[in-house]
This record gives structure tokens, C-alpha cells and sequence, in this order.
């Protein structure tokens, strides 16, 4: 249903004020005509807002005053402002064995430089790829930053692809080098390599190599391909670099068909990283540092704006969780970095829960009757904190101060967040159950809300403002809009701001659905706000389902390939919003006899007390 127009056409019933001095067009969807057309024809010379070229350049929504207005700047420039100021700090920090090891913001830095000189030395071109298909790293990192240094893209390919998936991405994004973890994840490229015309070298950053093979290198052979070239050719590239132009590629789940691309470019990440920071008031190096602990799928903008950019920001340092984290060690890992700043799922609080409340059940009656109570203080208090609400706080502080002596603390220490001054909560929706158990235990959980068309975050929860169940406050320097909203104060969430991103990579409709003629990014989701603009989640027009740990999934193709598979089935319905896993209902090609056989009883039933229809072929007979 998709139509072409020219937007001449149309200027004065939408936008009756504007102007243009250009032919452009205008895409509509027919089930939705109410909602602002889209320009579907983006250039390339940075005077739209949109791009779905890979060497495009965007305007970008600047401020006249405020974060809005904070100068641009590129990656490189922002990482060299960060050594500049907290050259010396320890920037990251990963276990050998059982020694914690560590680099400086200067190594960090040198290493990504050279990084970058060994992709132009292996044939990185200019906005090609960079895939990296492992978990959590150093060498992660340094491989997404080295790879923007060289004038290419950053793209982080799911650990759980198929070889088929991986593929998908690699000649999406005109992949001319991949980054692998190990073995495991070698194979999968090993299968589709002759298929990747664009493909020039694989790294493999963990464990020896198993055989050898043309173009295929271990980390140590990867560095010193550039540890020892000129630097003219890399310094070239990054002068020529501009914060409008994309640097980074996040593959997300459509509702049907092929994930997409989203281009993010500089100034999306550097000017992201800078508004959040500040909006949640995380500390300078110089003055105290932030520690983080890097777990989350770094193919997340999630896990990439925390453990990468807002970290960078600070000078705060990021610890590497163990590959099985969300199978048990990240408990360790918690208890030996003692991080400031915690991000995790609503399956990983609740994973936190179900543990405490197993070891709470086996406690004696004492210990379970202190805790009880201890819990019903800390839920009382920190309400009346949320609310604002100080008649009752003074004698509730004695018992408050008395609860975290005896329990509240103890419950930190034993977690790992005695010295985390934030532990937050996104990329699904969390029970209101989950977040009173932590407030119970005065470890209050804020919620932030966002997309990786929006960079990440959108909206935050903060300690001296946040609302169970909201999603915060916007950003400053950000602006939300809910479109069409109904009686109730619904509608679909609309975000502007200079987290928007680019656009979609080689996919202009599917750009022109997520962005409307004026900039406004529509999220697919329903939403409301309070009195106080505290924006509430209220629903999704976007059919997506997104677990409990925090993954996108797209119903419709599962369910088709069901039924391609197994024609026997006529409706396959896939379950797994908010949940632990997924599930499915199904219904078989339909049988009448076998039916009427089986449900005789329920039939007959429907008819027993039925009174007959009357009708002129068919009067109701005489009683």
C-alpha cells in the first residue's frame, strides 16, 4: 500500500508553512494517512536530517542553547580529550586466571591507533565493515574503535547468530574484516567466507589458532601488521573525518523480514555519551572514578554507550565479566569489582531476586522476621522519598537508619553494590514486584527507556527523580512528542534530539516509516505522561516481542517458518513478551470428522438449551 507523491502536492494540508527549493517525495502508508508523511529521498550533502547512504552526512539537531548545544565532535577527538585529562587512570581491566590485569587511558589509546593502522594495512576501505563476533573484550573494544579510526564501521554481530545471520550482516554492511572470539565462532565464518566478496582477513582475539590459513591471524599477528607503519595515512583519514557522518552500524530486529542496519554517526555517540553523563550526574576521574562492569551483548548500543562511550567520557574504568556471567559468575565479578554504576535486564534483577529469596527461605525465624521488617521500612521510606512525603520520615528515619545497619548493608556487601551509587534497569519492561523488592532493600532500581535508533537512552529515572513503573524523564537537550494521542493521554512516543540517528543503511522506506517529514523518530510504542513528565510505557503498535533479558524478537518470521516447515500447522502463535524464554501455540490443519469426534460432547452441549431462531422459511414451532 504504498504510494509515491510528490510533496508539492501535499505541502498545504500538512505542512502549510514550510518550503522548499527541491524536488523530494513523499512516502504514505495507506493504513496510517494521519500520521506526517516521510521525505523517502535523503542526499548526501548534510543538509537533511536523514541519510540511508553509506557515505552520507546528516544535519545535525542542534541546540541554540543548553546540552543541545555542546560543539560537535568526532570519536577520535573525544577519546583524545579523555587521554588528555585521564591518560594515567585505568581505563580497562580483564582476569587472567585469577589476576585482574589492566591498561591506562594512554595504552587504551595508542593500541586502538595502531588497530586502526592494521585494518588499513589489511585493506579496511572507507565505510566498509568491521565485524566482531565474540564476547566482551578488550580486544572488543579496541577492534570497534580501531576500526571507526580507519574510516570504517563498527558492527557487532550477535554471539548466537547462525552462520546464515552472520552472513546477512557481513554483506550488509560490505564487511572487509572480521574479528572472532575463538574456535567456535571462527566456524561459522569458515562456512559462508567464500560467499563475503568483500571479505578480506578474519582475526581471532582468543585461544591459538587450530590451523592455519591464508588471511586468517591471531591478535598478536593483527597488531604487529601496524605496530610499526607510518601514521600519515591514519592521521589523514581522521582529519577528514566529521562528526555527521556515520561510525558505527547496530543490527535490529524488524517485525518482518531482514534485521536493519542503523547508522550512527559521531557526533550520535560522542554527544550521547556527554548528555547522559551529565544528566546522571556520574563523577570525573580527577575527581573520583566511576568502575563499570562490561557483560551485557556488546552488539546492544545498550552495553556500547555504558561500557564504551559514557565510560570514556568520565575516565571511569570498565571490568570484563567472565563469557558465563549470565550463567552464574557475574556474582563474582560484582563482589571483586565492587562497581559504582550497574546496568542490568529485567531478567538479571530478576535472577537477583529469585537467589535472595531462595537463601531468605532457608534463614531462621529470627533472621526472616528482622528482614521482613527491615524490608517493610525500607519500602515505607523510600516511597515517602519518591513522594515527597516528609510528615512520616522522621520516625521512619530511626528505624531506617537501624534497618540499614543491620540489614540493608549486609545485603549490598553480599552483592557487590555496597559502593554502586546507581543500579538501573532497560531494554524490556520490569514488574512493578521486582523493582518493590529492591526498594525494599533501599536498592532502588531506575528505569530508562530508549531504542538504538535513539542511541540508547531517551528517558532516565534518577535517585531525585523517578516514579515506579515510569521510564523517567527525558534527556535534556532531548525532546518527546506523543503523536495522536487518544482520550486517556496515549500515544505513540516520538523522540528529536541529537541521539537520532542517521537512518537506515540501504533502506529508505524502512527509514521513511521510522522518520517523519519533520525529524521526529516514531518509537512503534505507546506511551503517557503524568502530571510531573514522567513518561509511562503504556503499550507497542509495533508487533515485537522483547523478553525479560532484554531481546528483540520478531514474531511473524518465526511464525511463517513454523509453518513452512511443518505444513501440518495453520496458526502458529510465538509467546515470550516480558518472559524467561519463548513458547509457542499451535494449532494443526483443521480435521472435521476427528474434531466432531473428540468435542461431541462440548457440541451437543451449545445446543441443549438453545431456543431455535425464527425465520419466514423457518417459524418457531407451537408449544
Amino acid at each position: 500500500n504504498l504510494t509515491t507523491l510528490n510533496v508539492d502536492q501535499l505541502r498545504q494540508v500538512y505542512f502549510p508553512q514550510t518550503s522548499t527549493t527541491k524536488p523530494c517525495f513523499l512516502f504514505c502508508c495507506a493504513a496510517s494517512a494521519q500520521r506526517p508523511a516521510s521525505l523517502a529521498l535523503p542526499v548526501s550533502s548534510g543538509s537533511e536530517l536523514w541519510t540511508t547512504q553509506r557515505d552520507g552526512e546528516v544535519k545535525l539537531r542542534m541546540g541554540e542553547s543548553g546540552p543541545a548545544a555542546e560543539p560537535e565532535v568526532t570519536v577520535h577527538q573525544a577519546f583524545e580529550k579523555a587521554v588528555e585529562r585521564f591518560g594515567n587512570y585505568t581505563a580497562l581491566g580483564w582476569k587472567e586466571g585469577e589476576q585482574w590485569k589492566k591498561i591506562s587511558y594512554k595504552e587504551y589509546f595508542d593500541t586502538c591507533r595502531i588497530a586502526a593502522k592494521s585494518f588499513l594495512k589489511l585493506g579496511l576501505e572507507r565505510c566498509h565493515g568491521v565485524g566482531i563476533l565474540g564476547f566482551n573484550s578488550p580486544e572488543w573494544f579496541i577492534s570497534d574503535i580501531g576500526a571507526i579510526f580507519a574510516g570504517g564501521f563498527a558492527v557487532g554481530i550477535y554471539t548466537t547468530n547462525s552462520p546464515e545471520a552472520c552472513q546477512y550482516v557481513a554483506e550488509n554492511c560490505q564487511a572487509n574484516i572480521l574479528v572472532v572470539e575463538n574456535h567456535k565462532q571462527l566456524q561459522k565464518i569458515l562456512q559462508i567466507q567464500d560467499k563475503l566478496p568483500h571479505l578480506k582477513a578474519i582475526i581471532q582475539y582468543k585461544d591459538a589458532l587450530k590451523e592455519k590459513r591464508p588471511n586468517l591471524y591471531t591478535w598478536e599477528e593483527f597488531l604487529e601488521l601496524g605496530r610499526n607503519e607510518p601514521d600519515t595515512k591514519l592521521n589523514d583519514i581522521i582529519a577528514s573525518q566529521k562528526p555527521n557522518q556515520c561510525c558505527t552500524l547496530i543490527y535490529t530486529s524488524g517485525t518482518t523480514g531482514q534485521p536493519k542496519g542503523v547508522m550512527l554517526s559521531h557526533d550520535n555517540l560522542t554527544w550521547t555519551a556527554f548528555a547522559t553523563a551529565r544528566n546522571v550526574n556520574l563523577d570525573y576521574a580527577d575527581q573520583s572514578q566511576e568502575e563499570v562492569i562490561s557483560y551485557l551483548p556488546l552488539s546492544h548500543i545498550a552495553a556500547q554507550m555504558i561500557d564504551i562511550w559514557i565510560t570514556m567520557q568520565v575516565g571511569g574504568a570498565t571490568y570484563f565479566a567472565q563469557p558465563d556471567a549470565l550463567k552464574g559468575s557475574l556474582a563474582n565479578t560484582l563482589r571483586e569489582v565492587r562497581p559504582t554504576a550497574f546496568m542490568g535486564v529485567p531478567r538479571v534483577w530478576e535472577k537477583m531476586q529469585e537467589k535472595m529469596k531462595s537463601i531468605g527461605a532457608k534463614s531462621s525465624t529470627v533472621r526472616r522476621k528482622v528482614a521482613s521488617w527491615a524490608k517493610d521500612v525500607g519500602l515505607h521510606t523510600n516511597l515517602s522519598k519518591m513522594e515527597q512525603q516528609n510528615g512520616s520520615m522522621a520516625r521512619a528515619s530511626l528505624n531506617y537508619r537501624l534497618a540499614k545497619r543491620l540489614v540493608f548493608r549486609k545485603v549490598r556487601k553480599a552483592l557487590g553494590l555496597d559502593r554502586c551509587r546507581l543500579c538501573f534497569t532497560g531494554a524490556a519492561p520490569i514488574t512493578k514486584e521486582t523493582l518493590e523488592f529492591f526498594l525494599s532493600l533501599d536498592l532502588p532500581v531506575y528505569e530508562l527507556y530508549g531504542m538504538s535508533e535513539s542511541t540508547g537512552p531517551h528517558t532516565i529515572s534518577l535517585p531525585n527523580a523517578f516514579r515506579l513503573t515510569s521510564c523517567g524523564k527525558v534527556i535534556p537537550g532531548c525532546q518527546t512528542k506523543l503523536f495522536s494521542p487518544d482520550a486517556e493521554g496515549n500515544g505513540e512516543i516520538c523522540f528529536w534530539g541529537r541521539h537520532v540517528f542517521m537512518g537506515y543503511l540501504n533502506m529508505t522506506e524502512k527509514t521513511a516509516e521510522a522518520l517523519d517529514a519533520d525529524g521526529w523518530l516514531h518509537s512503534g510504542d505507546l506511551g503517557k505522561h503524568d502530571k510531573d513528565d514522567f513518561l509511562f510505557i503504556t503499550g507497542r503498535i509495533k508487533e515485537l516481542i522483547i523478553t525479560a533479558g532484554g531481546e528483540n524478537i520478531p514474531p511473524v518470521p518465526i511464525e511463517d517458518a513454523v509453518k513452512e516447515v511443518v505444513p501440518l500447522i495453520s496458526n502458529a502463535m510465538l509467546i515470550g513478551d516480558k518472559r524467561k524464554f519463548l513458547s509457542m501455540l499451535l494449532t494443526i490443519k483443521l480435521k472435521r470428522p476427528v474434531v466432531m469426534k473428540m468435542y461431541k460432547e462440548q457440541i451437543e452441549n451449545f445446543y441443549k438449551e438453545g431456543v431455535t431462531p425464527s425465520t419466514p422459511d423457518n417459524p418457531l414451532p407451537s408449544k
